[in-house]
Order: C-alpha cells, then structure tokens, then sequence
C-alpha cells in the first residue's frame, strides 16, 4: 500500500535517475571490456614493472655514496655505459616476453 501513497512524478524521477546509473554502470563495463583499453592497460602495468626491475637494477649496479667518492671520471662514465647496457638488455628482454605472451595469447583465441 505504500507504493499507491507515493507521488507519480517522484517514482519517474526515481526511475529516470535509475536509468541514468544503469547507462553509466553499461558505458563502463564496455570500456573495461573494450579490447584497446585492455592492451593500453595491459602496457602501461608491463612499463611500471619494467622501470621497477629497472630501478633494482640500477640499486644494485650502482656503487654505493662513499664507493662513489673513490672512482675517478673515467672509472664513473665507464660504470654508466655499463648500467645503460644493464638496463637496455633488461628493457630488451621485458619487450621479447611481452610480445611471446602476447602471441601465445593471441594464439589461442
């Protein structure tokens, strides 16, 4: 009996907003779902776990604050070369897993 008590336009109001969430919840379930977005999503995770390894790799191929105040120019602009290579092979070898995932995947649809 309490559903007759009600006003009319308050119940279409209700059932408009209703509506309103029902779209928006359907526009972001097609997003998420969206194959495009999945891969954007998908890169953007395999580029922060890259610059992760990235960054513990450099941790550990840099010499340490007083280590650094021993090593003469030369020594310094050779131990970068080296962690740009360090770090080049390990984006190299992020890149080659990505893309034999990604085919394996695709392979399988």
């Amino acid at each position: 009996m309490a559903d007759r008590s009600r006003d009319p336009q308050a119940l279409e109001r209700e059932i408009e907003r209703t509506r309103q969430e029902l779209a928006r919840t359907i526009d972001e379930l097609a997003d998420r779902a969206n194959p495009k977005h999945i891969a954007q999503r998908g890169a953007e995770r395999l580029k922060e776990e890259a610059d992760h390894v990235a960054k513990a790799l450099g941790a550990l191929v840099r010499p340490s604050d007083e280590a650094k105040d021993d090593v003469d120019d030369e020594e310094r602009e050779g131990g970068q070369l080296d962690r740009r290579l360090l770090l080049a092979g390990v984006g190299a070898a992020v890149t080659v897993t990505a893309l034999v995932l990604w085919r394996r995947r695709r392979k399988r649809r």
